[in-house]
């Protein structure tokens, strides 16, 4: 792989008027840090159980991972989590991306497009169709955003001016509340997304950041009708040390910062709580095995950023190179575990009970 570009440090913020392009670029180096991970929490994906056979009596190469999302089909449970979007190198990140996409036939969901409502001028880093006319594309708003002024005008422009299938909503009451500025009235936002989300034309999904969808938001949004949860669990990226990176040069609160609920944990109360709502397992994917844990605890697809992040800035080829080779592991982890594709891991899985 070739050196990834420079791009600008991610210095302490001080400046009131530093524009929201400007954080955006150093939300991207500050993420490209290693102490912007989860110190003390892990995804709790390694204690779920994975059987081993000698013997599977299968075909590699015909270990079926094809499955369908939202209405569209995806040649492997993956799709590319939400990252970023509104300055120049995420202009670049989001259309290797894309182009990565497009060739193996997954899905992506773009980063906060707030960015692009507020400011005409950071549309174009959103706009990857050019690159990826087939994919499962969905769009990302914050969920903060419609007791501020947003309303089912804002969510329909993030998906039709970017050609997107369907929308994120996404959640992170720790990440505003330790951000220079941030959103901290959330009172009446679960009553404000049940009447929203009914009226919008398109599949609507609740997403968390990375500190987990808990059991009792997923409960209270049960009958909002949204057409799927993305847990974002916590043991990945903790946007909250992201944010204290980006605004103070270090993370001052480590053990507020790694608060939230274990993908692992997250998958089983979302599963537990809302039965047969589609789930999304995001937060710490970092390896087939990972994923083909995560599948097997009832999540129909998963979700990868952080990884992507370096080979994504590299080009389309390093990107691709990457979820190949994570795609492959997920095939052989079912090969070795028995499984003849994604159905019969849904029929059986490992984790039952």
């Amino acid at each position: 792989m070739t050196d990834a570009p420079s791009i600008p440090p991610a210095a302490p913020d001080t400046s009131a008027g530093s524009g929201i392009e400007q954080r955006k670029l150093r939300h991207i180096e500050a993420c490209l840090r290693l102490d912007s991970q989860y110190a003390a929490r892990t995804t709790g994906l390694h204690g779920v159980p994975w059987p081993y056979h000698a013997l599977p009596e299968l075909d590699l190469d015909r270990v079926d991972l094809r499955t369908g999302f939202l209405g569209r089909p995806l040649s492997a449970p993956v799709l590319i989590g939400a990252m970023t979007g509104g300055a120049d190198a995420a202009a670049r990140i989001n259309r290797n991306l894309a182009t990565a996409a497009q060739r193996l036939g997954i899905g992506m969901m773009l980063g906060s497009q707030r960015v692009m409502l507020e400011r005409p001028a950071a549309r174009a880093s959103f706009l990857v169709r050019e690159w990826a006319p087939d994919i499962l594309l969905v769009g990302n708003l914050g969920g903060a955003q419609f007791l501020l002024g947003y309303d089912g005008t804002h969510a329909a422009r993030a998906v039709q001016e970017v050609g997107a299938d369907a929308l994120a909503i996404h959640v992170n009451p720790l990440q505003e509340a330790l951000q220079a500025g941030g959103d901290t009235n959330w009172a009446g936002l679960t009553d404000r997304l049940a009447a929203l989300v009914p009226t919008l034309p398109f599949p609507v999904i609740l997403k968390e950041v990375g500190h987990g969808l808990d059991r009792r938001t997923v409960q209270a949004v049960a009958s909002a009708g949204f057409a799927a949860l993305d847990v974002a669990g916590a043991g990945g990226t903790s946007w909250a040390r992201v944010e204290q990176l980006v605004h103070h040069g270090r993370v001052r609160t480590p053990d507020l910062c790694d608060l939230g609920i274990p993908t692992a944990q997250a998958i089983r109360d979302a599963r537990q709580a809302a039965p047969g709502t589609p789930l999304i397992a995001s937060g710490g994917i970092r390896t087939g095995l990972d994923a083909a844990r995560a599948l097997s605890l009832g999540a129909q697809v998963v979700a990868v950023a952080r990884p992507l992040l370096e080979p994504a800035l590299d080009s389309a080829d390093a990107a691709e190179d990457w979820l190949r080779q994570f795609i492959h592991e997920l095939r052989v982890a079912l090969f070795v575990g028995g499984y003849s594709g994604l159905d019969d891991l849904h029929a059986r899985p490992p984790s039952a009970g």
